[in-house]
């Protein structure tokens, strides 16, 4: 039996989520959203850059895109720079009876105690309203820090401290939108963007604090965080546009959960635009990045997880997996009960059905 899904958003994320929908014979692409006016009308085939015809073309009209009776939609529109925009169009799709899997916005992993009941109360009751479920993930926030940890922790005698880490160069990370007006990079040390304004990095990664908390059973006392930026020693130039000297050019935050004063479950990021600069801070399992989750206890894990792949760099391949990550969940969400769903509440997603032979 085939699910029908509409994708919203064709972007760095959903591109690789259209071409998967449109290749996988368990799925019947009904529609497909853009924001762009220039794709609307195009074929979702031409806008997953494949050779194929699909017979859907692109809309900008997102009761239009419902209109074509989906079970579930795929949403990776950009929400970091838009997140009334974006809350918005999830209560619209769930109340619609679609269900959703998304990529954003992050604080959707798992929001409770890390954003006002006010704004998850119009999902929960849209969700109850249309009958439907809403799952958001990717690799991180997601797979790297919010699965993997625990079935480490799952092999735990004890728990000290579960810290989870992105260890990554950012270089290739083709977005101006996320690189210079969310994280900063590129702007004067002395300008705080988005992403460094008091309590956004609690509210885009305390979802990953909370959730790790919550399936270890721990009571957090409280959500900190603290972050340090280096300058750029020189000029140079990444793939989302110039990094003048002097300017935002390295990034470390930590986003940190309590427990009587000691941090019990942190989530830290080490980004770069250059494998060379700040050396001292910890350094990736592979050149370009990789993703490290540490237990302290009884006994204790270092994992490196390091992504890669043919057709591109390390942060191709973690665009690909963002997208996997919630294409392969579709059918457990399609499945679920009404409301927010979480990775703790959904059962194993194993890639069922991706197998082909070398």
């Amino acid at each position: 039996m085939t699910i029908r899904v509409v994708q919203i958003g064709t972007g760095n994320v959903g591109v690789h989520a259209l071409r998967s929908l449109i290749a996988d014979p368990q799925i019947e692409l009904t529609g497909v959203w853009v924001s762009s006016a220039a794709k609307a009308g195009v074929d979702a085939g031409e806008l997953a850059g494949l050779d194929v015809s699909t017979g859907v073309t692109a809309s900008t009209d997102l009761d239009a895109v419902l209109a074509t009776g989906p079970d579930c939609a795929v949403y990776t529109a950009m929400a970091d720079n838009r997140l009334p925009e974006a809350l918005e169009d999830y209560r619209r799709i769930l109340a619609a009876g679609v269900n959703v899997v998304g990529s954003g916005p992050v604080f959707l992993q798992y929001p409770w105690q890390v954003i006002p009941a006010e704004l998850i109360g119009p999902l929960e009751d849209a969700a109850q309203q249309g009958g439907s479920s809403l799952f958001v993930n990717g690799i991180d926030p997601g797979f790297a820090n919010d699965l993997l940890p625990l079935a480490l922790a799952g092999t735990c005698a004890h728990i000290e401290q579960l810290r989870c880490m992105e260890i990554v160069d950012y270089a290739t990370y083709d977005s101006a939108t996320v690189m210079f007006d969310v994280m900063g990079f590129g702007k004067p040390i002395d300008e705080i963007p988005l992403l460094l304004q008091p309590g956004v990095l609690s509210l885009a990664w305390g979802s990953v604090v909370r959730q790790l908390a919550a399936g270890i059973g721990v009571e957090l006392d409280e959500v900190m965080e603290i972050y340090q930026r280096e300058p750029a020693p020189d000029d140079f130039d990444i793939a989302s546009g110039h990094i003048p000297k002097g300017s935002a050019a390295a990034l470390r935050f930590e986003v940190r959960g309590l427990v009587d004063g000691k941090p019990a479950v942190v989530l830290e990021h080490v980004t770069r635009l250059r494998a060379d600069l700040c050396p001292d801070w910890p350094q990736p399992a592979q050149p370009g990045g990789s993703y490290r989750i540490e237990i302290t206890g009884e006994p204790c894990y270092e994992m490196d997880v390091c992504l890669s792949s043919r057709n591109g760099d390390h942060n191709h391949a973690g665009l690909v997996a963002t997208a996997m990550r919630i294409v392969n969940a579709i059918p457990a969400v399609v499945a679920a009960e009404p409301g927010v769903r979480t990775t703790l509440d959904l059962p194993l997603v194993t890639g069922r059905g991706r197998y082909r032979g070398a």
